[in-house]
């Protein structure tokens, strides 16, 4: 269970009413999630799936979860609008998927916006008491966020002119590998996917890795190769941050230090690790080669998060791993 489940007693009760609910996500892999567990969570109600060729489009149910940019086709249709991840891209600051939002909704309709990184403009309208809120700062299990640790190194580029991989990131690697962990591998640059895979490989043959990235075609399948240990290791950008759920997972940003990696990115990366009761301890490592902002308050927003789920006594007795 995670920030979406947390929302499924809201959904139980609109259904009840005899209304219809839909989930918007900028982003069709978080659709692709997000719709078994929907399916398995109301099996009496028929969920749509609504994304940039889907077979469902003609489709209507009680439940829709959708790309933001299927909202366009809606008018005054849905009686509660969940966004989630609001602060995603291609979703946040485009005014025209706001106003599809806005007018996908009933006039007497409600909104709610999930996001574990909200914006500065959100996060101003939550201080000035203008957005009503409220903040979780603790999994369901009770276990404390996985704090990032880093690894001192010089970047990718100069790994791969050697043909040679940082020995403590081959040892780190090695580790999530011996305890059975699956493990995210995320590259700043997909033309650095293939690379990378190449260069694993090459250190840990006996491995099943594979790479993906938005220009994959086949990237639906691989995470589900990936959900099901027929992949171990997978080596993919940014564009897996968010929405992905897989048990026993290590998380490896490569080139931390990068300015792609905004400090929110760097937060639902790391997010990918201990997201299940069975391993809510999951590993995450920064490689870079020097310690900037993004890190920094990556790192500070999550220590921040875990002080305030103490002071509140909802961490469990649980060593961090370190």
């Amino acid at each position: 269970m995670n920030k979406t489940e947390m929302v499924f007693p809201l959904i139980e009760y609109t259904l009840r009413m005899k209304q219809r609910v839909l989930i918007a996500t900028p982003r069709r892999d978080v659709v692709l999630e997000l719709a078994p567990r929907l399916g398995q969570a109301f099996p009496n109600e028929q969920v749509v799936a609504l994304y940039g060729g889907s077979e469902e489009q003609w489709i209507q149910g009680a439940i829709t979860i959708a790309t933001t940019h299927q909202l366009l086709r809606y008018h005054a249709a849905f009686d509660l609008i969940i966004i989630d991840e609001i602060d995603a891209f291609p979703y946040e600051g485009n005014q025209m998927l706001a106003y599809g939002a806005y007018t996908a909704c009933h006039p007497a309709g409600k909104f709610v916006y999930l996001s574990a990184t909200p914006s500065e403009e959100l996060c101003r309208a939550i201080r000035q008491g203008k957005l009503a809120h409220a903040k979780v700062p603790v999994r369901f299990h009770g276990h404390p966020l996985p704090v990032p640790c880093r690894i001192k190194s010089s970047s990718f580029v100069s790994w791969y002119s050697r043909s040679k991989i940082p020995t403590e990131l081959v040892q780190q690697i090695q580790h999530s590998i011996d305890r059975g962990a699956q493990i995210f591998c995320f590259m700043p640059r997909i033309a650095w996917i293939e690379p990378m895979v190449i260069l694993l490989k090459q250190h840990f043959p006996m491995l099943h890795i594979a790479g993906t990235s938005s220009e994959d075609e086949q990237r639906a399948q691989k995470v589900l190769q990936f959900r099901e240990r027929r992949i171990r290791l997978l080596v993919t950008t940014t564009i897996l941050e968010r929405g992905v759920t897989v048990p026993c997972s290590d998380v490896y940003i490569i080139d931390a230090h990068d300015r792609v990696y905004a400090t929110s990115a760097l937060i639902q990366m790391a997010g990918r690790a201990g997201r299940s009761k069975q391993d809510p301890a999951g590993k995450v490592i920064f490689t870079a080669s020097e310690y900037g902002r993004s890190q920094r308050q990556a790192i500070g927003q999550i220590r921040f998060m875990n002080r305030i789920a103490r002071k509140h006594n909802y961490i469990v007795a649980c060593p961090e791993r370190r």
